[in-house]
């Protein structure tokens, strides 16, 4: 079911909000606003594209599309809201990371003034991974698919890690 306000309006989350739950601050936090979540199940993402995005002056300037990867990021930081939604105390000390892109498939370009709504579902989790499928629309037009699965890994292993060689999934978990 998803979540509800007191007064029965639908539970948004909005940028202040999103910030306490997922690290990514400008230019890369890539949604803007997270709804209909259903926790540790489901949730919606919207990130509005607007011509001021700094990958749109590479990206291309004389037809500008929002990068495919940026899309999955975007994606995977609404998958990270959920996850850390549905259980407060993982947004604290933890970060998540990929750990596999399966059946990406793109399908309309995203352009500026489109708002992409990602529908992001949990396929399964185990401890501290996770395996999502998500899809981006833009007023209903579907543009975007994927799987992916990610890691919740403890800020501090992270750096430790990072401080002495190239971390492995094994080394982080």
């Amino acid at each position: 079911m998803v979540l509800k306000e007191g007064n029965g309006k639908v539970k948004t989350l909005f940028h202040n909000e999103i910030i306490d739950l997922i690290p990514h601050r400008y230019p890369f936090l890539l949604v803007d606003k997270i709804t209909n979540i259903v926790v540790h199940k489901s949730v919606t993402g919207i990130k509005s594209v607007t011509f001021n995005e700094p990958f749109f002056q590479g990206h291309f300037p004389q037809y500008p599309i929002m990068p495919g990867v940026l899309i999955l990021e975007s994606m995977a930081q609404t998958a990270a809201c959920l996850v850390s939604y549905s259980d407060k105390s993982l947004s604290t000390n933890n970060l998540v990371f990929f750990t596999g892109i399966e059946k990406a498939k793109f399908r309309k370009p995203v352009t500026p003034g489109c708002i992409l709504n990602l529908n992001v579902n949990v396929l399964a989790n185990k401890k501290s991974l996770y395996k999502f499928s998500a899809d981006a629309y833009v007023d209903g037009f579907l543009m975007a698919t994927s799987e992916f699965s990610a890691m919740l890994v403890n800020q501090e292993k992270v750096l430790c890690c990072l401080l002495y060689t190239s971390p492995s999934p094994r080394d982080l978990s």
